[in-house]
């Protein structure tokens, strides 16, 4: 029963800390994608809204996770993006229609 203990506090630690692995991902992604496009990144976080399993491109077995921000293109409206991760690598980043610098 103890070792039954132990496995689960060991997993929901994996978890956790592969968790904070994947939101300093997409951070990067959405910082990237905003930099390369000339938006600003707002309040410069992501938050998790999404998360379910899915296979890697190699077959094996990961989480995919689908991370919101939100983003200016004037300085002086919200709009939303999205990073979506499979495992721990960006895979696609969207972004609401905004105006073209």
């Amino acid at each position: 029963m103890e070792w039954l203990v132990l496995l689960v506090l060991a997993g929901a630690a994996w978890l956790w800390y592969d968790s904070m692995q994947a939101r300093e991902a997409a951070l990067d992604a959405s910082r990237a994608d905003c930099r390369r496009n000339g938006l600003q990144l707002l309040d410069d976080t992501v938050a998790l809204a999404q998360l379910r399993p899915a296979r890697t491109e190699s077959g094996r077995l990961a989480l995919r996770r689908v991370y919101v921000f939100e983003f200016t293109d004037t300085g002086d409206n919200r709009r939303q993006g999205s990073v979506v991760l499979v495992g721990n690598r960006a895979r696609a980043v969207e972004l609401e229609p905004h105006r073209m610098q």
